[in-house]
């Protein structure tokens, strides 16, 4: 197995019966109670933010429950040939109280062969059906809310079938459906746009932020996605994470050039004047957080520092 060592003294959870082909497989809810009652067998990460493992290492008449331990902010799950089923415990080392996490998943391109469920204390909820990949599949929940319990489907031939996906922490709060992240389809207030661009070195790593003042170029819409992608003409750079915005060619005036995504809901269209774009990166991608008129965020940030409550000194002019 890559990226994976065995715990010492091997396997001792509970073995469960290969029931008939083509008949169905132990409901969710006993194989988690096979961990509850009896332990599982555990895989820990080589690099202890990403995991790699396959269902062939099982015995060929057996199923099993795996233990799968993680301890970073932002990695991935890739399980080949799926069997049995797998629980994910992730451990970061953040200051954070876990109250104040939010774990977002993302299934990989092409995964298949298992459903993934939020479990906790023996309750499931159905996170991603087996082979949904539709748009919007990026379920976020609370990190009290439970952890991951991934079950292999019945599958006459698993030789193509993995399952796969990438995880990621976030200090922002998850919506009430657990399926997207709060979404600002609203103007910001005052306090959320200094929050947005003051914001400390950890929660930066946690949640990295972006902020540039500039121009909308154009906006085009996926309604497949159900998501608007803005095009931006940026002026100063202020932060950014991961080369979002890269400089402009030659002879297009200087700045920098980049797209962040937003809800097709949120209707954005192109808009005259200099705005100050705040944003998040999530899943490799930069989302849209607050966008104020820059007059009018000058504002407001001279009348914080008048009263002495501006979160951290940047340029205004």
């Amino acid at each position: 197995m890559r990226g994976a060592a065995r715990a010492a003294g091997g396997r001792t959870g509970q073995l469960w019966p290969r029931p008939p082909a083509p008949g169905p497989g132990p409901p969710p809810l006993l194989l988690l109670l096979a961990v509850l009652l009896g332990g599982a067998g555990a895989q820990y990460s080589s690099d202890l933010c990403s995991w790699k493992g396959s269902g062939l290492t099982h015995e060929a008449h057996r199923k099993e429950v795996e233990q799968v331990y993680l301890r970073c902010s932002a990695g991935t799950v890739e399980w080949m040939y799926p069997t049995g089923a797998l629980i994910v415990n992730l451990r970061p080392n953040t200051f954070l109280p876990s109250r104040h996490l939010t774990l977002c998943i993302k299934p990989l391109r092409g995964s298949s062969g298992a459903n993934i469920y939020l479990e906790k204390t023996g309750e499931l909820k159905l996170l991603v059906r087996d082979g949904d990949l539709g748009p919007g599949q990026a379920p976020c929940f609370s990190f009290e809310q439970g952890g991951l319990f991934v079950e292999a489907t019945p599958q006459q031939d698993i030789s193509r079938r993995t399952t796969g996906f990438q995880y990621e922490l976030t200090s922002r709060h998850a919506g009430p459906d657990l399926h997207t992240l709060s979404a600002p389809c609203r103007p910001c207030s005052h306090t959320e746009v200094l929050l947005a661009v003051c914001t400390s070195d950890f929660e930066k790593h946690l949640c990295p932020r972006q902020f540039v003042r500039g121009s909308i170029q154009d906006v085009t819409h996926e309604p497949a996605q159900q998501e608007s992608a803005i095009h931006l003409n940026v002026s100063r750079l202020y932060r950014q994470k991961s080369r979002v915005f890269q400089p402009a060619p030659e002879g297009e005036g200087g700045g920098w050039r980049g797209r962040v995504s937003t809800l097709l809901e949120c209707g954005v269209r192109p808009g005259r004047g200099e705005f100050l774009f705040t944003g998040h990166m999530h899943f490799g991608e930069a989302w849209l957080g607050c966008a104020p008129r820059f007059k009018d965020f000058q504002r407001m940030y001279r009348d914080a520092e008048e009263r002495g409550l501006n979160p951290c000194e940047i340029g205004t002019e």
